[in-house]
């Protein structure tokens, strides 16, 4: 057998990463392929990606996506390797990871971070066989919206209103306010010095409004919707919560809970609670399709884990997010 490394072919890769998909995470709506050539075609700002697909014997079996980081970070890389499920053991993974170190090394980089969901697929066997070490586990949780208690929910988001006497809360779709820019992207920034890292050798990002606007734009090129609500401190006009629901808008059954963070000298008043409470409100007025909502949080993260509980969200699996010195 012979594993080649070749430049990607975009139709050949999302028949992979469909295979993939569907077999380790088949309760997760896989992406369309528009959205995956969009994925492609409009790379998240801030990263210089590179893409390659695996040959075995000829027939198209891997795919590998490498990030880099160019603002920050300048040591790391991120990457995705994908084997189809018919072609494992077989060393597709092997040559695939073998190329990704090559190119690290040329570029100048010294770590290489990836994950894995545990239980679902080779990918843990095979990421500490290479070298690499768990650097975080998170918890994937997932709320079914079709059975929400409305009335549970009005009274959770009345009794944390008590508490936030002075604030507001304001919501919006896509871009954010030109007002709201600069507090956008400093909470942003805050997000990894805020959230627990475990052992992940990664610095937090450097985010200003115009980084902020270009992912925000990155994420309408690709197709993608995203539901925004924040907390704003009415004596000095800030926001100083932000939460955001997102997804691609061709499965509009579904959607991921992406970041929630409140500024430090504004926590206590129960303003990730309320935020989270309101944009699901939003996300559903506008997304009447939406069934299900997954997050992932890092296992060690009680206070953020405790709040989706309430809100009803369950566990669904774990996920491992490795590190590797080359």
């Amino acid at each position: 057998m012979r594993v080649d490394v070749v430049a990607l072919q975009e139709r050949p890769a999302y028949g992979i990463v469909r295979a993939a998909w569907l077999s380790d995470t088949p309760d997760i709506p896989p992406p369309s392929e528009d959205s995956f050539r969009r994925q492609i075609r409009y790379p998240q700002p801030g990263y210089d990606c590179e893409f390659a697909l695996a040959l075995l014997d000829g027939t198209p079996t891997g795919y590998l996506l490498l990030g880099f980081p160019v603002h920050d970070n300048l040591d790391n890389a991120v990457t995705e390797i994908v084997v189809h499920p018919a072609y494992r053991r077989r060393s597709v993974g092997r040559a695939l990871h073998a190329h990704a170190v090559r190119r690290l090394r040329a570029r100048g980089r010294k770590r290489l971070t990836g994950e894995t969901v545990q239980g679902r697929s080779p990918g843990d066997a095979f990421a500490a066989s290479v070298g690499a070490s768990a650097a975080l586990i998170e918890t994937r949780s997932r709320l079914d919206v079709t059975g929400l208690d409305q009335g549970r929910l009005d009274t959770m988001l009345a009794r944390a209103w008590a508490h936030a006497d002075g604030y507001r809360a304001v919501t919006w779709v896509g871009m954010p306010p030109d007002g709201w820019l600069d507090d956008v992207a400093y909470l942003d920034g805050r997000l990894l010095a805020d959230s627990p890292t475990g052992d992940l050798d990664w610095e937090p990002e450097r985010v200003d409004a115009a980084r902020a606007r270009a992912g925000e734009q990155n994420r309408l090129d690709r197709g993608h919707d995203r539901f925004h609500a924040g907390a704003v401190h009415q004596a000095s006009g800030r926001l100083v919560g932000w939460t955001v629901l997102g997804g691609p808008q061709d499965t509009p059954e579904h959607l991921w809970q992406n970041i929630t963070l409140v500024d430090p000298p504004h926590r206590g008043h129960r303003l990730g609670t309320i935020i989270k409470l309101e944009n699901l409100r939003h996300a559903r007025e506008h997304r009447p399709a939406l069934r299900m909502i997954d997050t992932s949080n890092a296992s060690s993260n009680r206070h953020m884990l405790a709040i989706n509980a309430a809100m009803g969200f369950r566990a669904v699996d774990s996920w491992t997010l490795w590190q590797q010195t080359v």
